[in-house]
């Protein structure tokens, strides 16, 4: 097991990632942003993972971004603003394009690219209790980056309201609106996120890979293409080798 601003643990072929600024919600600074993605990567590569969970330590899932960073994101540092920005879309993207199983165990507060984040995920399990938020707006900023994980989740007239308003979005309401897949109860978040990825995780690998891959390329394609992509697959996986 390693720490620092990023626990990893492995479950057998199952990889625990957990946010680990406790004291600041899991609040996403650089380090963490790139701990995370080197994580990621490093699952994604490694033949004995097969799928992540991603949860937060102590109260909170994530609170988006560190807003003790932004009094250095000025335009007379314009270098530090580029690099943060490509961190938090690499981040934001990243769940999705890999080819392993992603859930998030939201164990608490999720707001910002918190709340993306969780949403980039192929799952999610939410405790009773816990809520996702978009405050960007009321701050003077915009929720940019995850605004494209937002508004695949729920549809245009939710999400517009979500990153308008501001307002908290608890379990109930999430699990309605189809952004999640589980309420639970807080203690029981990270053993059913981990029962779930185990349950992927037994799948063939190529299988997985496949469907993964097939699911979202079809989201982005015309019915008749996406049903071209669906022959192709289904040619590909006869070479499967038992």
């Amino acid at each position: 097991m390693t720490s620092g601003p990023l626990k990893i643990e492995d479950k057998d072929a199952v990889r625990l990632l957990t946010l680990n600024r406790p004291e600041k919600l899991n609040a996403l600074d650089i380090g963490l942003t790139r701990a995370l993605i080197e994580a990621l990567n490093a699952a994604e590569a490694e033949a004995g993972v097969r799928a992540v969970v991603l949860t937060g330590a102590g109260r909170g899932f994530c609170a988006g971004a560190d807003t003790d960073e932004f009094k250095q994101l000025t335009p007379d540092n314009q270098a530090l603003v580029d690099e943060r920005a490509i961190l938090s879309a690499t981040l934001q993207g990243l769940p999705l394009q890999m080819s392993k199983p992603v859930i998030a165990a939201v164990n608490g507060v999720a707001r910002g690219g918190g709340a993306g984040l969780a949403l980039s995920s192929d799952m999610v399990v939410m405790a009773q209790g816990a809520s996702f938020g978009y405050p960007e707006l009321q701050r003077g900023i915009v929720a940019a980056v995850v605004m494209t994980s937002l508004v695949r989740a729920v549809g245009r007239k939710a999400a517009f309201e979500m990153v308008a308003l501001g307002r908290p979005v608890e379990a109930e309401q999430a699990l309605a609106l189809g952004m999640i897949n589980r309420v639970v109860d807080e203690a029981e978040v990270v053993p059913v996120a981990l029962d779930l990825a185990t349950a992927l995780a037994g799948n063939r690998r190529e299988a997985m890979a496949l469907t993964k891959g097939l699911f979202y390329r079809t989201l982005d394609l015309p019915f008749v293409e996406a049903l071209e992509e669906g022959r192709e697959a289904n040619r590909r996986m006869r070479a499967f080798r038992a």
